[in-house]
């Protein structure tokens, strides 16, 4: 891949998102390398791992750099975004790889260094003499300088857009693409579409809440389906209303909300507790009061 692109005249450069997204990649694979290993060992005692994860963990990023950034000149974050290093410290402009002196350093910086981080807290904290004292107190003062220096090399990165880590600046290796990037012709239509059908769906999901969907079938089903020449007379309302509107059975304890026809009382109740501008399903009058039915209705009477 070296000798291929080393015959391109120039390298393309990264865009500082896709270098932002590969680390963000690296990190991902980390984290998914470690939770795969220590799954090995849940069948083993708690705890067999902490005395020495500083140790097991340099070992596998030992093993990741060797199969990365030794053989391919890329992490494995990069290597998906079609990204390689270039050693930046080279005078041509053509695509140089990383030297091995530099390979060996970023070794050193990246997982040497991560493991000193952790393991230094152990062999100075437990120490009472005043000479270990002094020696972890300038380690945090390191640690601390070291994380400035990295928010002021972020900080150029954000305006330069090269060296997104402190150890590419140091070592001077730079990001660049392993091939050339062609334009790409994007149509807008398929995005106007997605965008349009998004917008509408939102405004029905704002909008369809508010509207009493129930209340307005019941009063197209009485526009479409009128009933006339009912008396409001009880006689006329015992004799013609011998099942419930709502649920077409006969009436359990049967209620009037005021109209000429009758409901069950847990049918009326329950429908109006859900709502309280309930109307009647075949005349729309709407709900006031509940009222138990005054005559009763002989079971004789469905049979007339």
């Amino acid at each position: 891949m070296a000798s291929s692109i080393g015959n391109e005249k120039n390298v393309n450069p990264v865009l500082r998102i896709s270098q932002l997204d590969a680390l963000e990649l690296n990190k991902a694979l980390e984290q998914l390398v470690w939770s795969q290993f220590t799954s090995c060992f849940h069948g083993f005692k708690p705890g067999v791992l902490a005395h020495f994860e500083p140790e097991v963990k340099a070992f596998l990023w030992l093993i990741l750099w060797r199969f990365t950034i030794y053989s391919k000149n890329a992490t494995v974050g990069q290597a998906i975004l079609n990204i390689q290093y270039k050693n930046n410290l080279s005078q041509t402009e053509k695509y140089q790889p990383l030297s091995k002196h530099q390979k060996l350093w970023y070794l050193i910086f990246t997982v040497g260094g991560r493991w000193l981080e952790e393991r230094c807290y152990d062999l100075f904290n437990n120490r009472q003499l005043q000479s270990f004292c002094k020696i972890n107190l300038y380690i945090n003062f390191g640690a601390g300088l070291l994380k400035l220096c990295g928010l002021l090399n972020f900080l150029i990165f954000l305006q330069k857009g090269t060296f997104a880590t402190l150890t590419e600046r140091i070592l001077g290796i730079r990001s660049v693409f392993c091939k050339p990037q062609s334009v790409r012709q994007v149509g807008f239509e398929y995005m106007n579409r997605e965008l349009l059908w998004h917008g509408f769906a939102e405004f029905l999901i704002y909008l369809l809440p508010l509207i009493n969907v129930q209340k307005l079938k019941l009063k197209i089903s009485s526009w479409c389906l009128p009933i006339a020449g009912l008396s409001n007379s009880e006689n006329t309302l015992a004799a013609h209303c011998k099942e419930c509107s709502l649920c077409g059975e006969w009436p359990t304890m049967p209620h009037t909300i005021g109209c000429s026809h009758v409901f069950c009382y847990y049918c009326i109740k329950s429908n109006y507790l859900f709502d309280m501008y309930f109307t009647c399903p075949k005349c729309g009058f709407e709900v006031h009061s509940l009222q138990p039915l005054k005559y009763k209705i002989e079971m004789t009477e469905l049979h007339a």
